[in-house]
């Protein structure tokens, strides 16, 4: 992912800060970016760009892992010390 948008930007200034053991929403990450409502957007972003970004510390609205990878998912984040219960953390 080259020339980034300047919601990229934010979006990936803002994946960029967390640091281990924290847990944030994509609507969370959104807002923090500057875009409200664009929770989806970073979603996108996190499932197709070539960035190293830490995808594991975001979570749907209900604190779901991101299906089809709640194995790896939940490894990553138990291993920075986040609970995870039956596919779901307390965001």
């Amino acid at each position: 992912m080259t020339d980034l948008t300047p919601f990229e930007e934010a979006v990936v200034a803002v994946l960029s800060s967390l640091g281990p053991g924290d847990v944030v929403t994509y609507g969370e990450v959104a807002a923090e970016a500057g875009y409200p409502g664009r929770a989806r957007a970073v979603g996108r972003i996190l499932a197709t760009s070539d960035l190293d970004l830490p995808w594991w510390r975001v979570v749907t609205s209900t604190g779901r892992l991101v299906p089809g990878h709640e194995v790896e998912h939940a490894r990553r984040l138990r291993s920075e010390g986040v609970p995870v219960t039956d596919g779901h953390v307390r965001p």
